[in-house]
């Protein structure tokens, strides 16, 4: 008896509910009428049934809802329509809300590691603006250096990812001093006020001339590509060459074919693209996602947090510990400011005018501006000029990469007959650069042949100083022999 009561207090407690639901759905639908939709109100002189808007939507609208007519049956007959469905919708709405908070706090769920603030250990360099720039070197010294690196991050990323896993010893062997540097905003670098692509290469030439560098090579991966790009337009009397692996280019390219379009498109999530259309139309909501995710001060798994699809060798790479904890520390010091701006700009950077074409690249013979002003040059001069970038452009692809999907290196060689491109076999976005000796070695290989180690460092002795030692041993020489 007493679980009868029990049961029928239940029921009656929830009528009770349903009808205050529906009667608070009430009042809040006659202080919509009274303060919004009178007939004075700004929404109704613009959007209500007599309004320019409201005679184009009422057609459709009405087909629509004539359509949709048959879920009516389904109401009690003594309900309104009208009102049935608000009120469906707001207990839809708390249904939701309740689902998906008990989501976001799900008892069962593995802890999730907090996102730990490591104290500045980075060198850092000043910029002509004023603004510190912190990088990170590794291999031989300056003055040992046959070959020197420069490499800019991709997105979620900082100057400690350099070449993931490269080995000081193969470093050495080659000769190489490798140049890593945070972007503005990321890392312990200050942000710059108006960044652009040539903003960026600027600021990796500066970096060169702080450290004591002339002719550097470039390494872009992933999205950071697109400041070696940069780098070869802007700045290329500085480069040796350039080496790119997955190199991202703007999707909305306008060079770009449909088809190569196509391929490309295709290979992505529907959450990527939603992101990328944002990127280029409305960045600002960006903001939203990245908050949420990277932002969040937790660790996650970069393929949900920039809604990547993965092929099976960069998802076996992904759950290898070295891996998590590399990815770890590297999300750790490029979110270390904790502000978002610097994300959504490298996002809006990706998919908006870059300011330059991959066209303006290419070598090919220098317009004349007149006819007799090039006539006048080949009186006196017989070499001829080039425009585009002189030096090695190498590309590495793989081809189970659905990050930056092959049809984008078909594009870029497209564009660019003359880059060397090497297509990798069963190959990822990541399984290729990261933490691979012999991927490294045969990369190293490629750029700089057989290695021949660092350069060896001249002794410079004092002429004076040599002299009088000579003298003073010659003369110790000469006592002993007087004494013997």
């Amino acid at each position: 008896m007493e679980w009868v009561k029990t049961k029928e207090c239940a029921r009656e407690f929830m009528v009770g509910v349903a009808e205050m639901t529906v009667e608070f759905g009430k009042g809040c639908r006659d202080i919509v009428k009274q303060s919004l939709v009178n007939e004075d109100s700004f929404i109704v002189k613009n959007l209500g049934r007599d309004s320019y808007i409201g005679k184009r939507l009422r057609g459709p609208c009405a087909k629509l809802f004539a359509k949709l007519s048959f879920f009516n049956e389904y109401l009690p007959e003594d309900k309104d329509p009208l009102h049935a469905w608000s009120v469906i919708f707001f207990v839809f709405l708390l249904a939701f809300l309740a689902l998906y908070v008990n989501f976001e706090r799900d008892p069962d769920a593995p802890p999730v590691k907090q996102v730990f603030l490591h104290p500045p250990s980075a060198s850092r360099v000043v910029l002509p603006d004023g603004r510190y720039m912190a990088y990170k070197e590794q291999g031989v010294s300056s003055q040992r250096a046959r070959f020197s690196i420069i490499a800019p991050h991709s997105f979620l990323s900082s100057r400690l990812a350099g070449i993931p896993g490269v080995k000081h010893s193969l470093l050495e062997e080659f000769g190489i001093r490798l140049l890593t540097y945070d972007l503005p905003g990321f890392g312990e670098s200050d942000p710059h006020p108006k960044r652009n692509l040539e903003s960026s290469a600027t600021d990796m030439a500066f970096l060169a001339d702080a450290l004591g560098v002339n002719k550097f090579w470039v390494v872009g991966y992933s999205s950071g590509s697109m400041h070696a790009w940069a780098a070869l337009r802007y700045i290329p009397d500085r480069l040796a060459g350039a080496a790119m692996f997955a190199p991202m280019v703007n999707p909305y390219d306008p060079m770009m074919t449909k088809e190569e379009r196509r391929r490309t498109w295709n290979k992505w999530t529907r959450r990527r693209k939603f992101l990328y259309f944002l990127a280029r139309r409305f960045p600002r909501f960006l903001a939203f996602f990245y908050q949420r995710s990277f932002l969040s001060g937790k660790h996650g798994q970069i393929d949900k947090w920039l809604s990547l699809s993965l092929g099976s060798r960069d998802k076996a790479l992904m759950e290898d510990p070295i891996y998590e904890e590399f990815w770890q520390r590297d999300v750790e010091e490029s979110t270390r400011q904790r502000d978002v701006k610097p994300f959504v700009e490298e996002a809006a950077l990706q998919v908006t005018n870059w300011g330059f074409s991959l066209s303006d690249l290419k070598l090919q013979k220098r317009k004349p501006t007149s006819e007799l002003l090039s006539w006048l040059k080949s009186m006196f001069t017989e070499t001829e000029e080039y425009t585009g970038f002189l030096g090695p452009i190498h590309i590495w692809q793989g081809m189970d990469d659905k990050v930056v999907p092959p049809s984008m290196t078909d594009f870029v060689h497209r564009v660019l007959p003359g880059a060397a491109v090497h297509k990798l076999p069963y190959e990822g976005h990541f399984t290729y650069i990261y933490f691979c000796h012999e991927c490294h070695r045969q990369i190293f290989t490629t750029l700089f042949g057989t290695p021949q180690g660092p350069l060896s460092i001249p002794v410079n002795v004092n002429q004076a100083t040599l002299e009088a030692n000579i003298e003073q041993q010659e003369g110790v020489n000469d006592d002993e022999y007087a004494t013997d």
